[in-house]
Formats: structure tokens, sequence, C-alpha cells
């Protein structure tokens, strides 16, 4: 396998070509996603709520997820690997900045992810600015549970979802080399991926993007309490944990997931 960088998934976006994005948290399941054809890895701060058991995001620290992106690195070489900023690892650019540069360092991150819209678009620059390349995450934002109150669908009225495509078109004039949206109504996911000349990673948001991520215990089915709707279990009907990483990237890429009942607007 060859090395996935920021140009593969550029050129991709350019054929046409879906790609397959999965979080894991150690080496042993890097290994195996590499195998089978993940194209990019994310080391999620959702391994505070399926790793350490936390109801949120919220408190996992940025020297957790530099451990947990150190270990997925030692477990994949080739794939690209991005790792989530925790809660308040960016409050400022230029903790962010410092926290970015431990994460690609320490860590081996090649790409950081960053949630917020317009409040982080000096943030975004000057990491862009100092060669550190951004994931920037809109729509549903996990580490402001807090102030939304729960998991709901967000830019579902005229007004906020306006806002998100300005925003989507903000991050990415100031230099993210890649969009995430989380819980967005389909029609939206479509309309930033048509705007937007970087690749646009989708969860819950439609097949309209050049990618989809899942959390990976969600993609195994061992996530304890409910399984999120846009979410599927592959390791139901398959035969090992590899085999159920490979079916998930084969249907990312063939445009079969999500299907009908995991869009969820």
């Amino acid at each position: 396998m060859s090395a996935i960088t920021l140009s593969t998934l550029r050129a991709m976006k350019k054929r046409g070509e879906k790609f397959a994005t999965l979080t894991a948290y150690d080496a042993s399941f890097a290994s195996i996603l590499e195998r089978a054809g993940i194209d990019v890895i994310l080391v999620g701060d959702s391994l505070g709520m399926v790793v350490q058991g936390y109801s949120t995001t919220v408190p996992v620290t940025i020297d957790e997820t530099i451990y947990h992106t150190r270990c997925v690195r030692q477990g994949s070489r080739n794939t690209l690997l991005m790792a989530d900023m925790p809660f308040m690892s960016d409050a400022t650019p230029e903790l962010a900045l410092a926290n970015a540069a431990r994460l690609m360092k320490e860590g081996g991150a090649q790409v950081v992810k960053l949630e917020g819209g317009r409040v982080i678009v000096d943030t975004v620059r000057l990491l862009s600015e100092r060669g550190i390349p951004v994931c920037g995450h809109l729509g549903l934002l996990p580490q402001s549970i807090n102030k939304l109150g729960s998991y709901r669908i967000q830019g579902r009225d005229e007004a906020s979802a306006q806002r998100l495509l300005e925003e989507a078109k903000l991050l990415e004039q100031a230099g993210a080399d890649l969009l995430l949206l989380e819980c967005v109504p389909a029609a939206l996911m479509k309309a930033v991926c048509v705007q937007s000349t970087v690749p646009v990673i989708g969860i819950g948001a439609g097949g309209d993007c050049d990618s989809q991520v899942l959390v990976l215990y969600d993609l195994l089915g061992i996530t304890p309490g409910k399984r999120p709707r846009f979410s599927k279990n592959f390791l139901e009907d398959a035969s090992s944990v590899e085999a159920a990483v490979a079916e998930y990237a084969r249907q990312v890429k063939a445009g079969e997931f999500p299907a009908a009942e995991q869009i969820i607007a």
C-alpha cells in the first residue's frame, strides 16, 4: 500500500473517487484498518466515550490524545493519520499552535481536526501558515454538548444552513485542507461538498460527500448503549474484524454506505 497523503485525497476528489475514514485508538486496530483499505484514520476525542467510559468527549486531554495518536502511528505507517484537538486545547490560536505541534511531533499526526466555524478561522489561518494541515469540523460539535444540550441534527432551518455554508467557505479560505460535517441534512452536505475544493468527510450527513467516517466501536457493534442511527454494525455479517472493516471501506468507496436507513435527514 502506498502512503496516503493530502495530495492523494485531493486527487481522489478531483476524479470523483470516495475514500474511507475510520477512528482508531491503538496500534492493533490501526494495523487492521490499514490492511483493510482504510485511507484515513482519525484518533477522535470519541476515545473519551468508547475507551475511557465518559458520557461526553469533554474530559479528554491533549496528553491522552498524543498518547493514543502515537499508538495508532505505530500500527499504521501508510494511512493518513488525523487527530482531534480536544476540548479547549485550541482555546486561542497560540495555544492551538503549540498543541497541534505536539500532536505532530510527539504523536505523529499528519492532520489536526478542530471543531467550530467562524470562531476558529484565525486559528486555522495561523496553523496553515505554519505548515500544519487542518480539518475543520462543522455541524454537530460534540465538544459543545453542554451548550447544545443534546446530540441533535444541525442546520435544519434556512438561516443556520446558510451560516454553515458560509463557515465552510471561510474555513477553506483560511487554509483548511479538509472539512468534516457531522449530523446535518443530506441536502446541506451536498451543497457544502459542491462548493468546496477540499475533500469533505461526512458522518450522519448523507452520502453526497467525498468520504464517510464512523467510530470504530459503532462499526463493530460494541459501543455500550444505543447505536447511532447513522451507523451500521458491519461485524454482524462478517467473519472477522478485518472483514467487517474491509466491507465498510468497500461500501463507502462504492457509494453504498450510507444507505437510506442510515440517512437521518
